[in-house]
């Protein structure tokens, strides 16, 4: 490829025609369905439906079909359809692929939002588009908002040099945010129009800085729900029934201490550990090595804070290969302004369980529970509600021709080699087509790099690499292509033919 030509055409892509559309789509407060249960009738989802599918449609992107698919009572998903341009000139010595579109390249992004969050700067919200140099603040535009427009940039990048891609599909959900609940209902009815895919492209992910191409090697899993402690029908004064009633309180700290180390935040349930696999050891002490200090830096720590362990190769591992403990949410609390001489009746936390990639999503959740509930302390009524058991991902072992597509790729791009690390973060579908697609290889990777702060206040898109990373995207189609001439990508990603998916839990 003409890398000059590339950048070009995307810069000028993403400048004139990605970003404005960016900025409309992050004014729609189309919350996920968990954050909002009226969603179809709030009718926020179908505007931001609408917004990508219409900007779709209007691409000149040749032999495209753009459709939204509706199941009934699941929440919409666009579903695009770009032949392969095999007539497109070809190198010396490569056969063009068959022209049944067996060989197939699956790009991934979904539509819905992460709610509110309190916090934002004065000038910013999260329905408020708002460029401050080389940023577009505001929800969902970094996640994952851009994915459907880089996925057809590349496209029309390759389109632009008369080069060859194989035939592609688009899926862009809105029910990601939720856990994806809906999304394995859209495969298993569109299989026959997916086909078979060689590579899957996910463009939901994140980058250990800005200066590189940074591909996700797994992702963590998810146990969660709401944990509730009940002591009495009604409050009582508390001088009256201290030391008499125990607290809610101290039996949920009791509980909690079953399942994590109160002093160095280590998960002590064993079926929730696995052991690391020695290649993701090496990448987290490369990536610590070149993040050096950024491995914790990015994140806000108020002054004095530090974070959980000084060994940078051990915080990346921390929070890829090793489960921990969240609290999210909690209830039975009032207002500081408003809290009397009151014991209060019950407690209640929502509980956020990372969990390694390989760990079973319903064993760890099964653990959870039984950890959580037996034997509670004075008798009191203690019950754990779990809302979500997701599975992780790791990521197969990765052929030959994708390794030297990616490192070219952020070469051309980013003028820096490309990085290997994984998530803390599920992306439930990578895990999905992991068991639908076994043999396929795939580029997860995204621009939730440092200080972006998906899911809180003042969230960002990096503009600059939003565009390298469509590059990157444009430059690996360009070798998938390559290598399926060849015959290198053939046999991959055909073995479970149309196996229907099982549960899925939650982001």
């Amino acid at each position: 490829m003409d890398h000059a030509r590339t950048r070009s055409f995307v810069e000028q892509m993403w400048d004139d025609d990605i970003v404005p559309r960016l900025v409309e789509y992050i004014r729609i407060p189309n919350k996920s369905p968990m954050f909002d249960a009226d969603w179809a009738k709030h009718g926020h989802m179908e505007d931001a439906t609408q917004l990508l599918a219409n900007w779709a449609k209007k691409q000149p992107v040749k032999g495209m079909t753009v459709e939204i698919v509706r199941l009934e009572g699941r929440t919409p998903l666009i579903f695009i359809e770009v032949p392969s341009n095999a007539g497109a000139t070809l190198h010396a010595g490569a056969k063009a692929v068959e022209s049944d579109g067996v060989d197939t390249v699956l790009l991934y992004g979904h539509l819905d939002k992460q709610p509110e969050m309190t916090g934002w700067d004065a000038d910013l919200g999260p329905w408020l588009p708002v460029i401050k140099g080389d940023k577009l603040y505001g929800r969902g535009g970094a996640d994952d908002g851009y994915a459907l427009f880089g996925s057809l940039a590349a496209i029309q990048a390759l389109q632009d040099q008369g080069k060859p891609h194989c035939r592609a599909v688009i899926l862009i959900e809105a029910c990601e945010e939720s856990g994806s609940y809906d999304l394995p209902f859209y495969v298993d009815h569109l299989a026959d129009r997916i086909g078979k895919p060689s590579l899957v492209v996910c463009l939901d992910s994140g980058c250990g800085n800005y200066e590189q191409l940074w591909c996700t090697t797994s992702l963590r899993g998810l146990a969660g729900g709401n944990l509730r402690i009940d002591v009495l029908d009604e409050g009582v004064h508390s001088g009256d029934a201290s030391g008499i009633v125990p607290s809610s309180f101290r039996i949920l700290r009791q509980l909690l201490a079953r399942i994590e180390d109160v002093e160095t935040g280590r998960i002590t349930l064993d079926a929730l550990h696995v052991a690391i696999p020695p290649e993701r050891i090496e990448q987290a002490k490369m990536a610590a090595e070149v993040l050096g200090e950024e491995v914790y830096g990015k994140f806000p720590f108020v002054k004095g804070m530090r974070p959980a362990l000084d060994d940078l190769a051990e915080l990346v591992l921390n929070r890829t290969w090793r489960p921990a403990l969240s609290v999210t949410g909690a209830e039975g609390w009032p207002p500081l302004s408003n809290a009397g001489n009151v014991l209060r009746p019950f407690t209640a936390l929502k509980l956020s369980m990372r969990l390694p990639p390989t760990t079973d999503g319903k064993t760890a959740g099964r653990a959870l529970r039984e950890a959580l509930t037996k034997d509670p302390p004075y008798g009191a009524k203690v019950s754990f509600e779990l809302e979500k058991s997701s599975t992780g991902w790791n990521a197969p072992a990765m052929s030959p021709w994708l390794s030297q597509a990616l490192e070219h790729a952020s070469q051309a791009a980013f003028g820096a080699p490309a990085m290997f690390m994984g998530e803390g973060g599920t992306i439930p579908f990578m895990g999905m087509l992991g068991e639908k697609f076994p043999g396929a290889q795939f580029l997860i990777t995204g621009v939730l790099g440092p200080h972006s702060n998906a899911h809180g206040p003042n969230e960002f898109l990096h503009l600059p690499t939003g565009k390298r990373v469509t590059m990157a995207v444009a430059q690996v189609l360009a070798a998938h292509y390559d290598a399926s001439s060849k015959g290198l990508t053939r046999g991959v990603g055909v073995q479970a033919g149309h196996a229907t998916f099982g549960d899925h839990g939650c982001c």
